[in-house]
């Protein structure tokens, strides 16, 4: 195989039945096709100038190129953002030949070959051509510096991140028929699966995450090797796990990339409770189990986003039910219950987001939705008193919205006129709120006296009292509404002669 291949021969070539198009022809032919849809930024080229000016190869490489290409078939308007180079330069040399250029320079990976840096408004990294060898018990490498392209691309995670350009000469390099696979929607590895995860299991991982965000297709020993090493994943540090699965969440088609993790035993290192739902069978008897209805509520979630993909929401469709497993039992009539699941759930999503090393702000935000995606269900037809409705509000606080989103996604129902009056129910719910916000305030509901005011009126100190007095007034106002200053403090004198 050429170092420029870009797709097989047409059906036919080289047959001595008749003349064919001579292969080194159509080569360069099929690259100058290729090179039309590459839009090279003319930072590229400056870069390439000053290498080529100390005698070194440079080539635009990987995710760069990649997308570059979906771009130019139309088939993405995806932009990786930075720009990845590999050349056969040291790293000293690579210093040398950014200094002066570069508007700045870091240097944190120059022990792996690495060398980053800023030119206007462009992020570049360039690495020395690769050929580590790994130990097979972690991801720390044996840092080996490569001579030749080839050798550096074959290293690569996946064919399609193993394109390249040699900018000097304008020349694209595919040994591994990169282009063909991307124009298939094919994911497969330059070497043996098994040798590349090995390498990196995380690999495996990141194979779901562009089946999620790039709609591609693994090739069949893709899948053998991702199922039969799935247990490798636990060299991986939670932080690069949750960042991959973060990426995967947040992609264009993550149904797909959760179900080829639980296909492949992946999701078993990941997020075990997913997997764990597809042995229930959801309480309302119209889903195959509660596994595919979770997949169905996150896929309308998304639906239903205004402000682009959102991590939180997302997260809390796909583990609303994880409390479902634990919490089945058979009631006399023969129907299935989850009693409570809206609990049990929230504490095992906060347990696996935590395992996940997630920021406490989104554990707690993720872990609260799922809390309270069940409490509208209690609404019936709309018999809810005021104070439950501000109950509601108040405990979803700035998560309202997305609690809104949620809840409206969690009706997958097929029967059509049960999903019309679950649907009606909550838009009196929301008209409820909007009509209680115009009228109090809702969403910064507080007592209608302050601490300070408590303190003066009763004459004590700061202290636990004052906590009490303020939380008897929060209360008032959550059953009651505004009150006027005459009632407050009537209210708090009351309480005050029962309770100091």
């Amino acid at each position: 195989m050429t170092s420029a291949q870009t797709s097989h021969p047409p059906a036919g070539a080289g047959r001595e039945s008749g003349p064919g198009p001579d292969p080194e022809e159509l080569q360069r032919s099929q690259e100058n096709a290729v090179m039309q849809m590459l839009d090279v930024p003319a930072v590229a080229d400056e870069l390439a100038a000053r290498f080529a000016a100390r005698g070194h190869r440079i080539y635009l490489v990987g995710g760069s190129v990649r997308d570059a290409l979906l771009r130019g078939t139309g088939a993405s308007d995806r932009d990786s953002g930075d720009l990845d180079f590999t050349t056969d330069a040291r790293p000293e040399q690579i210093l040398e030949a950014v200094r002066g250029w570069a508007d700045a320079v870091w240097d944190t990976g120059i022990a792996f070959g690495t060398v980053g840096l800023r030119r206007r408004d462009q992020v570049i990294e360039v690495t020395t051509f690769r050929a580590d060898t790994y130990d097979g018990r972690s991801r720390n490498p044996e840092v080996r510096f490569g001579d030749d392209i080839e050798g550096d691309l074959i290293r690569r995670d996946f064919t399609v991140n193993a394109m390249a350009v040699e900018l000097g000469e304008r020349r694209f390099v595919d040994p591994h028929g990169g282009f063909a696979a991307l124009a298939q929607g094919l994911l497969d590895t330059p070497d043996l699966p098994e040798r590349s995860f090995a390498d990196d299991p995380l690999r495996m991982l990141r194979a779901a995450r562009f089946v999620s965000q790039l709609g591609f297709t693994p090739a069949d020993r893709v899948i053998a090797a991702m199922t039969g090493m799935a247990g490798e994943l636990s060299r991986i540090t939670a932080e690069r796990v949750q960042a991959e699965f973060s990426k995967l969440i947040l992609g264009a088609h993550p149904r797909r990339g959760i179900e080829l993790l639980c296909d492949t035993g992946l999701a078993q290192h990941v997020v075990p409770e997913v997997p764990a739902m597809q042995l229930e069978t959801d309480e309302h008897m119209q889903h195959k189990d509660v596994y595919t209805h979770s997949l169905v509520v996150m896929e309308q979630a998304i639906e239903r986003e205004t402000d682009g993909p959102d991590l939180t929401l997302r997260l809390a469709a796909l583990l609303h039910d994880i409390g479902k497993p634990a919490t089945r039992r058979k009631e006399p009539d023969g129907r299935v219950s989850f009693h409570h699941h809206e609990v049990v759930g929230a504490k095992m999503t906060r347990k696996r987001l935590r395992a996940l090393k997630y920021p406490k702000v989104l554990i707690d935000d993720v872990s609260q939705l799922v809390y309270l995606h069940l409490r509208f269900h209690g609404y019936g037809k709309g018999e809810w008193s005021d104070s439950a409705v501000r109950r509601y509000v108040t405990d979803a606080g700035p998560l309202l919205e997305r609690l809104h989103r949620l809840v409206r996604s969690d009706c997958t129902t097929r029967n059509r006129r049960r999903a019309s009056a679950l649907q009606r129910n909550y838009d009196g719910l929301e008209d409820r709120i909007s009509e209680l916000r115009k009228q109090e305030e809702l969403d910064a509901i507080r007592p209608d006296l302050d601490g300070n005011q408590i303190m003066e009126l009763l004459g004590i100190p700061p202290g636990r009292a004052v906590g009490r007095a303020y939380q008897h007034l929060l209360a008032l106002r959550m059953e009651q509404g505004p009150l006027s200053p005459e009632q407050a403090e009537a209210a708090l004198r009351a309480w005050a002669a029962g309770n100091l």
